[in-house]
């Protein structure tokens, strides 16, 4: 009698056990509301949700060549006449008010969107208002993929070319380096070339120059082969991240693609990493997946939203999902293709913001014991922070990968209240200070929480930067809120 008297309590411990898990994942979908931010006629914002701003106009420009140049010299003529500002928007990703300015008139470039493909020369010509994942289907059709791009695939190609985006494909500058050429509109409506041979001084800031030298039309980018690649991890200690990834990682030429994740609960705060990364395997392409539902594990993402069980959680499955994946086989494209929706955030009292910081691989150590204690004590949501290898950039002007470095991509959430917005200001000069002392730099496309001086003690040639926008826009015909912060 006693031993069925354990025997059922032992079961109803593991149905428990099993239980917790899917009423807080249910918990999570229950407390969601499928609410679409209406933004009223005549305003912008961005992915921060905290830029709304009232505008002139927002044009949509038009996919057909001709009618495109067409209109803008039009535009241009119009906003001169009436002593108005132009800014330019893809997806609007950036946040910290880069694609907008008060009452002027913002340009949607999103409907330019047209692709070809050079397959003797492996290089796409694609419209600067197309999406990754647009060019990713379109590639897949010619076993070819994307040398250079960001982690999620719903960024515009302007937009990317405009902060000079880096991706995760294994030891690689930005995107800078992929970019073959481009044509470019200027403030007086001339269309140029600019490549490393022509216009070269325009090449440079116009790759992460926040488009304020003028309106990007046609991009020429390299391409690669799609190939299948098999999914590998290890678990590991921080403080030996760098000896493994030298090992598994830099001396393996089959490596394609990388990251590293730190887990942020409280429980072994910054105290467990994994490597991910993905080989060439000698097998046949798997079919390009569209539209695989992944509700699941954006549940799980979201339910780590001020909660230790969900972080605990999160990273308990995804590190247990890792066994069970491992050796799995995808497509390069299929890798590439991932939407930003995977981690979408529901609750309209709070938004969710990326910082990334940029650490040579000497002080990569320090660096996370700097941030221990300063994330630690935040009153801000940490959600997550990956790891990427960039190495040097030798092509953009506002260059913050001046070496190889580390690339520490950090995400939060934040309520949409002053006291949180106080916070994060706070937070983020706080990590700015600690990557300067470890001669490191923060990224540009995120809040304005840094005031100019630090800007430009992270970005030593920024008054130069600036001295070239008048040189190029003497008018400063092409402005947002980042020029006007930073100016």
């Amino acid at each position: 009698m006693k031993k069925k008297h354990l025997w059922t309590i032992g079961l109803l411990t593991i149905f428990i056990f099993l239980s917790i898990p899917i009423f807080h994942i249910l918990k999570t979908k229950w407390n969601e509301k499928d609410l679409i931010i209406q933004i009223p006629k005549g305003f912008t914002n961005d992915a921060s949700q905290l830029n709304l701003t009232k505008v002139d106009t927002i044009i949509q420009v038009p996919n057909d060549k001709r009618e495109i140049e067409i209109q803008l010299k039009d535009v241009l003529k119009y906003a001169k006449e009436n002593n108005l500002k132009i800014s330019i928007a893809g997806a609007k990703h950036s946040m910290g008010g880069h694609t907008m300015y008060p009452n002027g008139i913002m340009l949607n470039m999103l409907p330019y969107n047209q692709m070809e493909l050079d397959t003797i020369n492996n290089i796409l010509t694609i419209g600067a208002g197309s999406l990754w994942e647009n060019a990713l289907e379109y590639l897949n059709k010619y076993d070819k993929s994307i040398a250079i791009m960001q982690a999620f695939s719903s960024f515009s190609i302007g937009g990317s070319i405009s902060v000079n985006g880096h991706g995760w494909q294994k030891d690689l500058p930005p995107i800078a380096a992929s970019v073959v050429s481009f044509t470019l509109m200027k403030e007086n409506g001339e269309i140029i070339n600019c490549s490393r041979q022509e216009n070269p001084e325009l090449f440079k800031l116009v790759i992460g120059g926040y488009g304020l030298f003028g309106i990007v039309l046609d991009v020429k980018l390299k391409v690669v082969e799609n190939e299948a690649l098999q999914y590998k991890y290890i678990r590991l200690s921080p403080e030996n991240y760098l000896t493994y990834y030298k090992k598994y990682i830099s001396e393996n030429p089959n490596v394609n693609l990388v990251f590293g994740r730190l887990r942020i609960s409280d429980k072994h705060f910054l105290e467990e990493a994994t490597l991910n990364f993905f080989e060439k395997a000698d097998v046949e392409i798997p079919v390009l997946q569209n539209g695989k539902s992944k509700e699941t594990q954006r549940l799980v993402f979201r339910g780590s939203v001020n909660s230790e069980y969900g972080k605990r959680l999160r990273w308990d499955l995804e590190t247990g999902m890792n066994k069970v994946s491992k050796n799995e086989i995808y497509s390069r494209n299929e890798l590439l293709n991932d939407h930003v929706s995977l981690i979408e955030n529901k609750d309209s009292s709070s938004t969710d913001l990326l910082q990334e910081y940029f650490i040579p691989e000497r002080n990569f150590n320090q660096f996370i014991r700097d941030m221990k204690p300063i994330l630690k004590n935040s009153k801000i949501d940490l959600l997550n922070i990956t790891i990427r290898g960039v190495h040097q950039d030798n092509d953009s002007y506002l260059n913050y990968a001046r070496e190889n470095v580390f690339g520490f991509v950090i995400l939060f959430n934040q309520k949409k209240t002053n006291k949180q917005e106080a916070e994060m200001k706070k937070l983020t000069n706080l990590l700015v200070d600690i990557a300067l002392k470890n001669n490191g730099t923060y990224y540009l496309p995120y809040r304005l929480h840094i005031d100019k001086d630090k800007m430009r003690k992270s970005y030593p040639n920024a008054d130069r930067f600036f001295q070239l926008k008048l040189k190029y826009d003497p008018t400063e015909l092409f402005n947002n809120k980042f020029y006007e912060h930073y100016k």
